[in-house]
Formats: structure tokens, C-alpha cells, sequence
């Protein structure tokens, strides 16, 4: 891909590099490659030569609407691995030639670049047996599956579980999170998708589209609802969520929350919200920490084959916009990753 673009330098000349960038909100199709300033790590951060970024679906919904905290052209990207290529002042935790990843900051420039800056302790390493692209697919679907089904909703063996949209990457973790801790798993999925999400780990499968979900649940649980339920679509999944469950049961909310009520809350259900990179910008100190916690205990699970990282798709840098649009549809199965 770079040579094609004409720009044979030696590595070590060049003091810029290579990122698609976003001039302003607005559609997919205005992302460009180009070349921009090589960004360099302050004092607790480090700089990472990216070797692979997962694409999410937050990096084509903040592509339309901005953030406030950016300046322009602005670097899309949040899933990055790669090798630390230096080292900030006050960081004795990383040396160069680490093997890394991360989930960054939605707030900053991020990794569908070359090089890429992230703060030191939020980082984790990658373990030998693991690639760039493996670790790449899983700090902002993996790690948010992880957060809200171990940290939040505390399942254990014996629970039955509802993931909803099992197809997708937060849904795909979520089972395979489910299926090592022991539990029952109830997903939904498209007639298509049937096959994979037993594949990951299912015990039963619910076609959204043809059947009455909360209904069928009722049956397969004995009219006694769902210990948890990992609501990752939108607020009305989430409102069925909440009528599935059981008793005392609890709920973790990633893309919308439910419409709530005293009676729902006299069933004394628990509610929890997911909103995992929003730590990177928080005073709490040991939120930050987590990040780079879960993400050693996800990365491990890869590492021992416990998990699958899900990638799917494999593309280049400069088909990023093209993946993202593929996103916006919503019909994704697993984790598409751009390698450089």
C-alpha cells in the first residue's frame, strides 16, 4: 500500500507518517489518507507502531457527529497493537520493542494511523502465541462484553444469560465469556447466523425476526426469566431484556437503556450501564487501571484458546472507510480488523 503511493524513503528520514483523517463530521466517504505530523508521547504516555486496529461501530457514529475535545484533521480508530516505538518521560512500566494494546481514548487521535499515542498505564501486553490481529479484534467489543458480564452482572456458573445479537463482536464475546464461566446461553440472532453463534458457544438460539423473544425465553427458562441479560442493540432489545428476567435479575446496557418504571425496579432488578473508554477521562485512577486489567484477563482466555478474538475480515489501511460502511449496516458477523 505505501509504495504504491510513490513514497519509498527510508523509514528513519521521514517525521511524518501515514492515517486516514476526518476533516470535519461527516459521511464515510470524506475520510482520506494522507500524511500528517508523527504525534509524540508526553510525559505517562507512550507511542505505539500500529500493526493492526480493530474497527468499531462508535468510529462511524462519532465520525458524523464530533467530538468537542478534537482538533482537525482528526484520526479515527480506538483497537490498536502494535510495538512500542518510544517511550514518554515517567514511564518505567513499557520499554521499546513491547509487544502492546489498548482501548483509547475517544477524546484523542487514534490508531488508523501508523503511529499512534496512548497513556502507559491503561496498556496491556500482548502474551507470546497472540498476533497483532488477534489482540487488535478485542479491547472495545471484547473488553466491553468482559466489563459488563464479569465486573457488572458477576455470572457464574449455573446463571443462564441472554446476549442479545450474538452475531455481532460484543454479542460473540459475550457468549464465549458466558460459555467459560459456566453458564446457560440464550442469543438472538438472524436464520443465518444460527450455525455460528452455536458454533461460539449457545445453547439456545432465538430468531428476532420470526419469533416473540421474551415469550420463547419464558419457555426455555420455565417461565422464570434470565439471571442476566447483555442488552448490546438498542434501547427497545433492552426493554425486552428487562421482561425477561428473573427475579433479583440484572442487566447491563451498552447501546441504549431501557424505559424503566417502580414496577420494574419492585421485580428488584439491578441495572448497569456500560460506558467503558469514558474511564480514560475520569479522575478515578483505578477505572483507568481496569482497562489494562480486563485486558490482560481477556487476552489470556485468547491466548489459552478459551476465546476465539472473532475476526472475520482482514483488510488494509485504506479500506477503513469501506469496513466502517459495512458497520453501518448492522448486519456484521464477528470483527472486521485493518492490518498495516
Amino acid at each position: 500500500f505505501l509504495s504504491s503511493l510513490g513514497d519509498e524513503r527510508p523509514r528513519q528520514w521521514s517525521e511524518n507518517m501515514r492515517a486516514i483523517l476526518l476533516d470535519q463530521p461527516g459521511t464515510l466517504d470524506t475520510l482520506r489518507v494522507d500524511e500528517v505530523s508523527e504525534p509524540q508521547p508526553g510525559t505517562g504516555e507512550i507511542r505505539v507502531r500500529v500493526a493492526a486496529i480493530g474497527l468499531n461501530p462508535v468510529d462511524y457514529k462519532l465520525a458524523g457527529r464530533g467530538n468537542p475535545a478534537w482538533s482537525y484533521p482528526h484520526i479515527l480508530g480506538l483497537d490498536v497493537a502494535g510495538t512500542i516505538d518510544t517511550v514518554g518521560a515517567d514511564v518505567d512500566s513499557w520499554r521499546t520493542g513491547d509487544r502492546v494494546f489498548y482501548h483509547g481514548n475517544l477524546a484523542r487521535p487514534g490508531g488508523y494511523a501508523e503511529l499512534a499515542i496512548t497513556t502507559a498505564h491503561t496498556t496491556a501486553a500482548i502474551p507470546d502465541g497472540v498476533d497483532f490481529v488477534s489482540a487488535a479484534a478485542i479491547p472495545c467489543a471484547g473488553l466491553t462484553a468482559y466489563q459488563g458480564l464479569v465486573r457488572r452482572l458477576n455470572v457464574q456458573a449455573g446463571h443462564t444469560v441472554w446476549v442479545q445479537g450474538g452475531a455481532g463482536g460484543v454479542g460473540g464475546f459475550g457468549i464465549q465469556i458466558c460459555r467459560h464461566l459456566g453458564a446457560t446461553v440464550i442469543t438472538t440472532a438472524s436464520a443465518g447466523n444460527h450455525d455460528y453463534v452455536r458454533r461460539l458457544g449457545a445453547d439456545h438460539v432465538i430468531d428476532y425476526r420470526k419469533e416473540d423473544v421474551p415469550a420463547r425465553i419464558q419457555q426455555i427458562t420455565d417461565g422464570r426469566g434470565v439471571d442476566a441479560v447483555q442488552a448490546a442493540v438498542d434501547g427497545e432489545t433492552a426493554d425486552q431484556g428487562v421482561r425477561a428476567l428473573a427475579f433479583g435479575g440484572a442487566i447491563s446496557c451498552i447501546a441504549g437503556l431501557p424505559t424503566l418504571s417502580d414496577d420494574t425496579f419492585a421485580r428488584a432488578i439491578s441495572l448497569h450501564k456500560i460506558s467503558l473508554g469514558a474511564a480514560h477521562n475520569d479522575n478515578n485512577r483505578d477505572a483507568q487501571l481496569d482497562l489494562a486489567r480486563m485486558a490482560s484477563e481477556m487476552i489470556a482466555l485468547v491466548a489459552e484458546g478459551r476465546i476465539a478474538p472473532l475476526v472475520e475480515q482482514l483488510i488494509r489501511l485504506d479500506e477503513v472507510p469501506a469496513g466502517l460502511a459495512q458497520l453501518e449496516t448492522r448486519h456484521v458477523r464477528g470483527k472486521i480488523v485493518a492490518e498495516l
